[in-house]
């Protein structure tokens, strides 16, 4: 029995390893989505790897995240346009309408990072200074939980 086990996760590691950069990419992607993820601790199971550079692991788990978020970023454009009442009512709304486009740098904070994207298609806000801004402040947050795990170990 104790084999099977032995087997099984030697399987499941190896997997890992070879496809750790797809893993880390999906997990960004499906973490920056309204779906709940966990796209840090895919992070620190590929730093621990060894086998890739930091550099290389921040970019496929930025790329993922921002991707994700731009996901959301897509949805808001579809959502039906309300009064201007409205328009300033949520809490992400009036970030956005206070920050403009450099509030999108806290895109990364769980929960609301999620609404802002939203808002921000939702907002007609222009896509490629989205993106940018978007893509910085969650590079810059994987940069920090990279400096953190070196930190420690």
């Amino acid at each position: 029995m104790l084999d099977f086990f032995d087997f099984y996760f030697s399987q499941l590691a190896r997997w890992f390893s070879d496809s750790a950069l797809w893993v880390l990419f999906l997990t960004g992607f499906l973490s920056a989505t309204l779906l709940p993820g966990g796209s840090e601790a895919s992070l620190i199971a590929t730093l621990s790897l060894n086998q890739y550079s930091v550099a290389t692991i921040i970019v496929v788990a930025t790329a993922g995240n921002t991707l994700g978020g731009m996901t959301n970023y897509w949805l808001g454009l579809f959502l039906p346009n309300r009064t201007h009442q409205q328009k300033h009512s949520h809490k992400a709304i009036k970030w956005l309408s206070r920050y403009g486009y450099w509030g999108l740098l806290f895109s990364w904070l769980p929960l609301i990072g999620d609404v802002l994207c939203l808002a921000a298609g939702w907002l007609r806000m222009q896509w490629l200074p989205s993106i940018i801004l978007i893509a910085i402040g969650k590079a810059a947050r994987y940069g920090v939980l990279a400096a953190i795990y070196f930190q420690f170990i």
